[in-house]
């Protein structure tokens, strides 16, 4: 009876897991000039990161460093090491979704310790060979997340600003 309940179990996962894709951040026909636009953290210990990622273009949900990061940390315990992406993008005007988010090296430590996130888009169009960076803050009195220039730490578009906790609560983790 065991052995089926793992194979129900595994089989769940595979089908809730299994089917997720993620679309390029250049698109396959694209011609054009490109810019790049890198994902961040803050390392608050061995087991503890903010990350500040670039989620998706317009509608287009793309691979990113939080999904990369448990990927290769994958099986590690209680020790995870961030593993960063940079993303080529069309030199042209997009939507893109920012987010701020705490992550843990376990399940289990994101479930008995807060995990904050904040998410929004910004619209802007990227300019010819620039490098973008996405930054912010995760805190209990406020979250906030922006795309800035690195040539001149401007930043671009709006910051998404929640005043107040952006702590996740127990189902949502």
């Amino acid at each position: 009876m065991n052995n089926l309940k793992l194979l129900l179990f595994s089989l769940v996962v595979f089908v809730f897991t299994g089917c997720m894709s993620y679309q390029p951040s250049i698109p396959v026909d694209y011609k054009g000039d490109i810019a790049n636009i890198r994902d961040t953290s803050i390392i608050h210990s061995n087991h503890k990161i903010d990350f500040f990622y670039l989620e998706k273009i317009n509608e287009d949900e793309i691979y990113n460093s939080r999904y990369n990061t448990l990927d290769k940390n994958y099986g590690r315990g209680l020790t995870m090491y961030p593993y960063l992406l940079n993303h080529d993008v069309p030199t042209r005007k997009a939507k893109f979704t920012i987010v701020g988010r705490t992550e843990y090296a376990a399940p289990i430590l994101a479930l008995t310790n807060t995990v904050y996130e904040i998410k929004g888009v910004i619209e802007f169009t990227p300019e010819k060979n620039k490098q973008y960076v996405v930054k912010g803050s995760l805190t209990e009195n406020g979250s906030i997340v922006w795309i800035e220039n690195v040539d001149d730490n401007k930043i671009v578009g709006n910051k998404i600003e929640v005043k107040g906790s952006t702590a996740l609560g127990f189902f949502e983790k």
